[in-house]
């Protein structure tokens, strides 16, 4: 089986010999990834549609792995008890879903050596939060897939290091190693917001000085969070 680019690498983020719950499985196919190449011993599949995790059952079933893959209909970790798995897969899905079900199982978490994180949206807040709760990025990249741009990360317990704005809103682990991917999206981030800002300025309503102002401040976390990736590529190469 050949996965699409961003499931390849969730997947290959996860340790070899952890058993694994993935939250929100959709059809199954790293479920069923994990176990066929022998990455996973054992994983639970979940979700909280009843569409998907059929599929993911119809193709679990196609595999032969029954033995190996349960699925169970779960929002978010609720079906999960604690110490059924150490490593935890959740992608696909909003940061302030993903918050919230990390958030409501707290107690299952506790007890997980590591989580494999996609967030699709508001990315430093769900950094925030992890930070908060104690957890640390020990593994961090871009993927662009299909068009859009994807971050992928693994978090274990520890306490993060002094972070910033920019470290935050994309992630220190990424600039600090210098992720091309990374890289490519802060230029297009970059030229957008400069050509939004390029229109407001023709305009000189009160709302639209905010605006600009906010625009500029992102701009200045951008050129920061580029700036030090840049500094961290050169390194490389000397």
């Amino acid at each position: 089986m050949q996965l699409s680019r961003r499931l390849q690498r969730i997947a290959d983020y996860v340790t070899v010999g952890k058993r694994t719950a993935d939250i929100g499985c959709d059809h199954g196919w790293v479920s069923i990834y994990l176990v066929k190449n022998k990455i996973s011993p054992s994983v639970i599949a979940m979700d909280v549609r009843e569409g998907p995790l059929n599929r993911a059952e119809k193709h679990v079933q196609e595999y032969h792995l029954e033995d190996k893959i349960e699925t169970r209909i779960s929002d978010g970790m609720a079906a999960l008890k604690p110490g059924e798995v150490e490593s935890v897969v959740i992608a696909g899905l909003g940061g302030p879903l993903m918050i919230r079900i990390l958030e409501e199982g707290d107690l299952v978490a506790a007890e997980l050596e590591e989580m494999i994180l996609s967030p699709q949206s508001e990315l430093e807040k769900v950094r925030r939060f992890l930070a908060s709760k104690g957890w640390k990025t020990v593994r961090e990249e871009m993927v662009f897939d299909e068009g859009k741009y994807y971050t992928i990360m693994k978090v274990v317990h520890g306490k993060i290091e002094e972070a910033t704005l920019a470290d935050f809103r994309y992630g220190k682990y990424m600039i600090e190693n210098g992720d091309p991917v990374l890289q490519a999206f802060l230029k297009k981030e970059l030229d957008v917001k400069k050509e939004i800002l390029k229109k407001i300025c023709n305009s000189d309503t009160s709302s639209c000085r905010d605006r600009a102002e906010q625009l500029n401040e992102e701009l200045e976390v951008i050129k920061e969070a580029m700036n030090r990736l840049e500094e961290r590529q050169r390194g490389k190469y000397i």
